[in-house]
């Protein structure tokens, strides 16, 4: 009996495989000045991308917000995530055209938004000047 016993856990730990690798990670500073954009950022393609953003700017703007993304290459982009405070709220939508994915602010107005079916960009929706950072992490 407990050969058989070795034999079957010899048999399923030789089929189990497990892969660890490092992550990628891009990090993404943003100056924008009042209704400004950033360059256009092409995610990682077919593979879940943690993006997160944050507004450093002083005066009671800070905010942070996060989403899952999956950007199918020249097809469209799908995510899920909580915008920032006041209120934060869930996000979630997929589309190949221009539009909001999450904010990054207290008031809602620094978003980022999908600039095409491959892209995402930063836009400061506010009067004035806005500062932050994003990270993509696939």
């Amino acid at each position: 009996m407990a050969i058989v016993v070795a034999i079957i856990t010899s048999m399923v730990a030789a089929n189990a495989t497990q892969t660890i690798t490092a992550p990628n990670a891009a990090f993404i500073s943003y100056n924008l000045a009042a209704g400004g954009n950033s360059a256009p950022i092409t995610p990682a393609t077919n593979r879940s991308v943690l993006v997160m953003g944050c507004c450093t700017a002083s005066g009671g703007f800070q905010g942070v917000g996060q989403v899952s993304l999956l950007h199918t290459p020249s097809n469209l982009i799908t995510w899920v995530g909580l915008e920032s405070v006041s209120p934060a709220a869930i996000t979630s939508g997929s589309t190949n055209s221009a539009g909001h994915i999450v904010y990054l602010d207290l008031t809602h107005t620094v978003d980022i938004q999908t600039a095409s079916a491959d892209t995402i960009l930063v836009h400061n929706g506010s009067a004035g000047t806005r500062a932050g950072n994003v990270t993509l992490i696939w």
